[in-house]
């Protein structure tokens, strides 16, 4: 009887010393995940005290062009484009070339039929050949231009 009592005596040790580094364990990792909660929480909070940039806009005067004859006879296009630019040098650099800019969208637009720019997808791709065309420097040794997004402000095929 003597060696089960001391049997269970240790017995009884062990598990008070498995309970106890269990404990230990379990409240180290709550822990490690509540810090890491919060310094992901002070993360966001200086993410958001980022300050805003505002997006940089120029705007090119509405015009009128005659676009291709098609099977219909002639035809017009009356547009306004804003262009959305990724900085302020962008901007200054095409209201010093409107002249340049306006005659570059006039050619590229004169080319174009009605029925390619009455869908959703033609208009897409004429703002995507109006970036192209006017990505090519107006002057030498000008900085690339950071041309974002061109906006339609008024489209009328007619």
């Amino acid at each position: 009887m003597a060696e089960s009592s001391g049997g269970s005596k240790k017995l009884l040790w062990v598990m008070i010393i498995l309970v106890l580094l269990s404990s230990a364990g379990a409240a180290a990792a709550i822990y490690l995940v509540l810090d890491q909660r919060g310094s992901n929480g002070g993360g966001e909070a200086q993410q958001q005290t980022v300050e805003r940039i505002p997006p940089v806009f120029t705007h090119i005067e509405p015009f009128t062009v005659n676009l291709s004859d098609d099977r219909y006879g002639s035809r017009l296009l009356y547009t306004g484009i804003t262009l959305r630019v990724g900085n302020e040098q962008s901007k200054v650099i095409i209201e010093e070339h409107m002249p340049q800019v306006r005659s570059r969208l006039l050619i590229l637009l004169s080319g174009k039929q009605a029925d390619e720019l009455t869908s959703t997808e033609g208009k897409e791709q004429l703002a995507q050949e109006i970036i192209n065309r006017l990505s090519v420097p107006l002057t030498e040794n000008q900085p690339p231009l950071d041309l974002r997004e061109v906006l339609f402000t008024e489209f009328i095929v007619q």
